[in-house]
């Protein structure tokens, strides 16, 4: 499937940028070791801060179902790269192996709910049974890790267009926080008070349609403005 292998090209790309060709040898350009299941754990945490879960706090809190899609896309982001990582064929070859996971085929079907018709808990309950997967999958089977992820998304209604639309405006910014200055420490994460994954997201709702140069160039528009 086209859409699986763009993304498969733009994270060997942006990986290839970001850390080196040697990477796929468990280490940047740089010598930092990588650990792209730690990445997947910390990031899927993250998600699940995005929900009221907390007995003792807030507890009618809505879910912050925004964020919960950036999730998402961060974690596919470092499944993807995991995948590359043992895979040892074509992108070609391991998008089409993909497309034909089961789990793939209920993600495309699906028909998002209302957020006011999801249930928080069982969206929590599908993360941790993807993080239960997580470190039993067998180094060289990352195709098991895919099929968890899609399980996850499913259950927490990102559709296949959704996760096609994000990954793009979230690699786009991942470049091109690393070409202004992120590793060093230089980059501006907050632009005039919104974190840069949300002004990315309001490009996103304005141009639906936008092209990775397009959004990449709107992006350091409103950079330079700040």
């Amino acid at each position: 499937m086209q859409t699986l292998l763009s993304m498969l090209t733009l994270q060997q790309q942006l990986n290839d940028n970001t850390n080196g060709k040697q990477w796929k040898e468990g280490f940047t350009k740089q010598g930092k070791a990588i650990n792209w299941k730690r990445c997947i754990y910390l990031e899927s945490a993250e998600l699940i801060e995005s929900y009221p879960w907390k007995h003792w706090k807030n507890i009618d809190a809505p879910a912050d179902f925004a964020n919960i899609e950036i999730e998402l896309v961060d974690i596919w982001h470092f499944v993807l790269s995991e995948l590359l990582r043992t895979h040892q064929g074509s992108l070609e070859s391991l998008s089409q192996s993909l497309s034909s996971l089961p789990s793939f085929q209920t993600f495309c079907s699906l028909t998002p709910l209302e957020n006011e018709a999801r249930e928080p808990m069982v969206e929590i309950e599908a993360v941790e049974s993807f993080l239960s997967q997580l470190f039993c999958a067998e180094e060289e089977n990352s195709l098991a890790l895919a099929q968890g992820f899609f399980e996850m998304a499913s259950t927490l209604q990102l559709s296949l267009d959704r996760l096609y639309q994000l990954y793009i405006g979230k690699n786009i910014l991942n470049q091109f926080r690393q070409d202004h200055g992120y590793k060093e420490g230089s980059y501006i994460k907050e632009w005039n008070g919104k974190e840069d994954n949300v002004v990315m997201q309001s490009i996103l709702a304005q141009q639906k349609n936008i092209s990775p140069d397009a959004l990449y160039d709107a992006l350091s528009t409103c950079y330079q403005a700040l």
